[in-house]
């Protein structure tokens, strides 16, 4: 089980077996999140190609996953639509096959593209059915408000991604907290049918 997880500042892929940690820089234009603004196609491309390369490289039987916190929880769920749509913003092929999505304190970018193109065919659909996701937010969030988080469920599941997953922790600002943290674990540990925590 490889689950690469980022954030805005750094990334890492995490092996559930060894914990090695590959610390890289990631990065897109996220001035302004509201659903209004213009999203940074280009970017989200280079940083959902970049986790999807480094997920290329792992051997074919393992599970894949992709995580991240604020902009990493962004480009983790702006990859679970790659992988839906079997393509990149640009239309390049998405080359992985994602088994779970993580995203803390974060939101949905390209929001009113998901919505308009989910229905293109039944193998969309059906990807989206089975993806698990988990997203969790806080809010007392002051730099990526909760109503972003909780928009973003709500867009995820109405765009038909069933199998999803909020979790909301009373006081919580833009940090992660153990009990979350524990939430994210037992969550993996149960969705991807993991021996041990």
């Amino acid at each position: 089980m490889l689950i690469y997880c980022d954030n805005a500042f750094s990334a890492s892929a995490i092996s559930m077996n060894a914990m090695a940690l590959t610390p890289i820089i990631l990065g897109f234009d996220a001035e302004d999140i509201s659903e209004d603004a213009p999203d940074d196609v280009e970017g989200l491309d280079a940083s959902a190609a970049h986790v999807a390369n480094l997920l290329s490289t792992e051997p074919a039987d393992i599970k894949l996953g992709v995580g991240g916190f604020s902009m990493g929880a962004a480009t983790a769920l702006y990859s679970a639509t790659c992988h839906v749509f079997a393509r990149y913003g640009n239309r390049n092929p998405y080359p992985v096959n994602l088994s779970s999505v993580v995203g803390l304190s974060g939101w949905l970018p390209c929001s009113r593209i998901l919505r308009n193109q989910l229905k293109e065919s039944n193998e969309t659909s059906a990807r989206a059915a089975t993806l698990p996701i988990l997203l969790c937010h806080g809010p007392g969030d002051e730099v990526v408000a909760y109503k972003h988080g909780e928009k973003s469920a709500r867009i995820l599941s109405s765009a038909g991604f069933q199998n999803l997953t909020f979790r909301a922790y009373d006081g919580l600002g833009h940090y992660t907290i153990p009990e979350e943290m524990e939430d994210v674990c037992r969550w993996l540990t149960a969705r991807l049918r993991l021996g041990g925590s």
